[in-house]
């Protein structure tokens, strides 16, 4: 089965052994009175990979189906084992083979990081999730060129071209802390985007603009790449939405760019994750989980293969010896309203439940 549409049915339930479908890619289950409202948001803004890991996990609370699921999956593991003669072995190394992360909470952390976020977003871009992520490796080989090029999927695929939610990536150690997160018209937003000079808001879409259409003189064809594919997502807006730092410099400007001043290199050991969206408080959580997951997947595969070629295949980054699974360090980020009233608090106790199958977090 690789294509599902059951949209505007009456189900109540989705199925836990549809996340057995492995080559299911597109599955349209919206319009459903779903009982479970956290997987409703989800067949509504998240991309199929996430609701079957969503299954896959056995939603909130592993009911029935899940039950019946690990029997299945306790046979397979059985018969497996048979097999290979591993009497157990195998648990053992699914267990040691799985991505480890860290939850940091704000409690145990000596100077966590805050957003404040101002009251002028909420028509423009309502919201934003963050957190802070320690100990990542980007040295060896090509790891930053696939850091960058998941990030481009990402905005892709779970993102939707970006139109429900924008993903910024900065390295802390550049972060200047405490961040504000607001609206500026388009004439007074200046920002260094990556790899230009510094500019108003409305002068940079103008010459992406003119970019646009240069590209499509000379490729002569309708669709653009890179930046200019998102500009109409500012189409009728007054003000912009940024993200500014302690010194009032712009570092990011959803859903166009991030800034040079923050930029991430080789040598970046320490990430500051935003994840911001018109639509969704939940969609940001969810885009949040599965790039956590990417992550701690392209630096299991880069610590695997340090002393290697730097080939650029995609390696299945999910296994490898148990001196590797080293956890990355996840610490919350408190945002807040400018009086200091709690909004949002990420990870929370409910939060990376999407991607469990496949990451350990040690909360």
């Amino acid at each position: 089965l690789q294509s599902l549409d059951v949209a505007n049915n009456q189900l109540r339930e989705l199925p836990a052994a549809l996340a057995d479908c492995p080559r299911l890619k597109e599955a349209n289950f919206r319009g459903n009175q779903l009982r479970d409202k956290r997987l409703e948001k989800m067949v509504n803004g998240c991309q199929t990979k996430a609701i079957l890991e969503y299954l896959r996990a056995g939603g909130r609370g592993k009911g029935k189906a899940e039950s019946g699921r690990e029997d299945v999956r306790k046979k397979k593991r059985e018969k497996q084992q048979k097999k290979d003669g591993g009497d157990g072995e195998q648990d053992e190394v699914e267990e040691a083979s799985k991505l480890l992360v860290k939850v940091l909470h704000v409690s145990e952390n000596p100077a966590p990081l805050v957003v404040k976020v101002s009251p002028g977003v909420k028509d423009v871009r309502a919201f934003i999730v963050c957190c802070v992520l320690k100990g990542v490796n980007l040295k060896p080989g090509n790891a930053l060129k696939r850091f960058l090029t998941m990030q481009t999927k990402l905005h892709e695929d779970i993102c939707e071209k970006r139109t429900v939610a924008t993903i910024a990536t900065h390295d802390l150690q550049l972060v200047k802390a405490p961040l504000t997160y607001g609206v500026q018209p388009p004439d007074e937003l200046k920002i260094m985007p990556l790899g230009r000079k510094e500019i108003k808001a409305k002068d940079l879409l103008r010459q992406l603009q003119l970019e646009a259409e240069e590209q499509r003189k000379q490729k002569k064809r309708q669709n653009v790449s890179g930046l200019h594919k998102y500009l109409q997502l500012l189409d009728g807006k007054d003000s912009y939405p940024c993200l500014v730092d302690a010194e009032g410099a712009v570092i990011s400007f959803p859903p166009i760019t991030n800034s040079e001043k923050t930029k991430i290199r080789k040598e970046t050991r320490d990430l500051f994750l935003e994840v911001t969206s018109d639509t969704s408080l939940q969609i940001c959580k969810d885009v949040m989980d599965t790039l956590i997951l990417k992550i701690a997947e392209l630096n299991r595969s880069a610590l695997e293969n340090k002393e290697g070629s730097g080939s650029d295949m995609e390696s299945d980054a999910l296994c490898g010896p148990g001196n590797l699974n080293l956890p990355l360090v996840v610490e919350q980020v408190r945002v807040v309203d400018m009086d200091g009233n709690l909004k949002v608090l990420y990870p929370s106790k409910t939060d990376l439940a999407t991607v469990s199958s496949l990451l350990t977090v040690i909360r």
